[in-house]
């Protein structure tokens, strides 16, 4: 896989039937590696390693409904009072982000309506802070150490 611009991570990875599958702590199972995937993991780990998220307020591909449609966020941040508090939209590497992403990953806002959003592709991060009282986005220099967002509340 791609080096990725985050820290390098040790991930158990097996081969089988000509596919290759990544151990994933969070969700307790292996999976498919994809380069999205690769992205996912390595992040989630970046997040616990670097900025010190405890595992046990993540979550990993959180199904949800918006307008009965099915959607599924790649990483849901719990508070903790246990409620979301930040999402994060993982991309392949090889994917650009641009506004197509962020229109994504606002729609899933808007079941969560939490305070923090991160799009990442592996190779460049962005992360906002959202402000619903007046409905004002900012973009942050660095992604915030978990100490930050724990308290937060779900608006």
């Amino acid at each position: 896989m791609k080096p990725l611009n985050l820290p390098t991570n040790s991930l158990i990875i097996k081969s089988e039937n000509d596919q290759e599958y990544v151990y994933d702590q969070f969700r307790r199972k292996y999976v498919r590696l994809t380069p999205e995937e690769w992205v996912r993991q390595n992040f989630a780990l970046y997040l616990v390693n670097e900025k010190h998220y405890p595992a046990s307020r993540m979550m990993l591909e959180k199904s949800l409904r918006i307008h009965k449609m099915s959607k599924r966020c790649d990483i849901v941040v719990c508070n903790d009072s246990g409620n979301p508090t930040l999402i994060i939209e993982c991309k392949a590497p090889g994917i650009s982000i641009g506004q197509k992403t962020f229109e994504q990953v606002s729609v899933y806002n808007i079941a969560f309506r939490v305070e923090y959003l991160i799009i990442t592709n592996g190779l460049k991060h962005f992360c906002c802070s959202v402000d619903f009282e007046n409905k004002k986005v900012s973009f942050l220099n660095e992604i915030p150490e978990y100490e930050i967002i724990r308290t937060s509340e779900t608006k």
